[in-house]
């Protein structure tokens, strides 16, 4: 209770807040705005931008322009990004991209058009461009696009005093970094060690004394699921990133591999939701309608293609007029049982729990949880068919008809997407629609089919 009285009093708060910034906006009160927004985390100034309409959020770009940096453009929403860059001065955009890593740079840049990405690369000094540059010169959704130039390195051979004599040295050290890098005389990547551990070993100890066993790299054309997947299953913080020669080009950080694991995670949610993969609350309606129509017209169909086989038996449920009550009932536990074993199917492929190793026992497993709850609703509903309409018959129809859908509801949920991801398709994206179908098709098959043979 407390802890929903705490939730309360903070979104409260929050609406409170904006109530107050849109005020200021309307009033142009630049120092009663500045006042509100100053305290407000970078994240939580992007939030704001993305909850206002556009009209509201012009006035306030307009009215303070110079609080937008680097950090607030790094968390924007891309649907927004553009709208905000082209809202701002050109000196504040400079600005803003220049405190940014490359990593950060790049995955604003990859979001705009062509005539946004220059007016971005023109604010960057001559080396971080061509960084940059480089960067963008990996495949999409590869390890060069996610990983930032800023490295901290030292030669394989250094002692630890070495090492710190150079980091107090240094004047352009990345602002956030957690191993010092070890490379050969060729710039190949030996391992790694942590500042931690940097800083509590005596001065004379080699730095290759006290590597950590984690170290790996990755290739700058490996894709970035997998480096994400990396990063997850082995507990890595940062790992270096090496080109086709082995040498070392870059480095990836923990934040920005987790980002992406949350960004496929999105992503399979909106697709099982047929919503497309990239919509956005702050998306308008032009936009949101042409994401979710395709799905919605393949909806149709399929639903068409269900209305179909219940049109054959049109005869049946003219003699037995109740199976017309009863079918809602049969669509409605076979649909929920095949969203539960599909949501399951859909998150073990993309965390690779779920593999060619693994998939006779848990498509077993699965079959014998679809026969049981079968069974378990059959007794229930059969029970429940007699006690309102005195026929024991109908009672055993839809018993059986359950028993038999809750089994392909089952199955479909996990055999569909692991068909899918071995012929190279995106299980979240086409999963939902083959199942339902097939579940709806199968289902009022079954009931329809076992009414005509033992009621008629």
């Amino acid at each position: 209770m407390d802890e929903n009285l705490a939730i309360m009093d903070e979104d409260e708060v929050h609406a409170d807040r904006v109530a107050a910034i849109l005020h200021a906006v309307e009033a142009g009160d630049i120092g009663r705005l500045t006042g509100l927004m100053a305290p407000l985390h970078a994240a939580d100034v992007a939030d704001l931008l993305e909850q206002m309409d556009p009209h509201d959020r012009r006035a306030l770009l307009a009215l303070w322009s110079g609080g937008i940096d680097g950090d607030v453009l790094s968390e924007l929403d891309w649907s927004i990004r553009e709208e905000v860059i082209d809202a701002l001065p050109d000196a504040v955009v400079a600005e803003a991209v220049r405190t940014l890593d490359t990593d950060d740079v790049v995955d604003i840049l990859e979001d705009l058009e062509p005539e946004g990405q220059e007016k971005i690369l023109d604010a960057l000094e001559v080396a971080d461009r061509v960084a940059v540059e480089q960067a963008l010169a990996f495949p999409e959704g590869s390890a060069g696009r996610l990983m930032q130039r800023e490295v901290v390195i030292a030669p394989e051979h250094w002692t630890v005093g070495d090492a710190i004599d150079y980091l107090r040295a240094a004047e352009n050290l990345p602002d956030q970094f957690y191993h010092v890098i070890l490379v050969d005389p060729r710039m190949k990547p030996v391992g790694y060690v942590t500042l931690g551990r940097v800083l509590s070993a005596r001065r004379d100890v080699a730095l290759r004394a006290i590597t950590e066993d984690s170290f790996r790299t990755v290739s700058a054309t490996d894709p970035e699921g997998d480096v994400a997947y990396m990063f997850n299953q082995y507990h890595l913080i940062s790992c270096p990133v090496v080109d086709a020669g082995g040498r070392l080009v870059g480095v990836i950080t923990i934040d920005d591999a987790m980002n992406v694991l949350d960004e496929e995670h999105e992503e399979d949610l909106l697709r099982l939701a047929g919503v497309g993969d990239e919509s956005s609350i702050a998306d308008g309606v032009w936009d949101t309608m042409k994401a979710r129509l395709p799905w919605l017209a393949i909806s149709l169909v399929t639903a068409n293609i269900a209305a179909l086989v219940v049109a054959q038996f049109e005869a049946t449920i003219a003699q037995v007029v109740v199976l017309a009550a009863l079918m809602p009932i049969v669509a409605a536990m076979g649909g929920n049982a095949a969203t539960q074993s599909l949501t399951v199917a859909v998150r073990a492929l993309a965390t690779r729990d779920l593999t060619g190793a693994n998939a006779w026992r848990v498509v077993r497993r699965e079959l014998a949880v679809g026969l049981l709850n079968g069974m378990a609703f059959a007794i229930v509903m059969a029970g429940a068919a007699y006690a309102l309409f005195g026929a024991p018959m109908i009672g055993a129809v839809i018993g059986l008809a359950l028993i038999i859908t809750l089994i392909v509801a089952a199955l479909a949920g996990i055999v569909v997407p692991l068909a899918l991801d071995r012929l190279g398709f995106d299980p979240a994206l086409s999963s939902g629609t083959f199942v339902i179908t097939l579940t709806d098709v199968i289902g009022f098959f079954a009931f329809l089919g076992l009414a005509t043979v033992m009621l008629t």
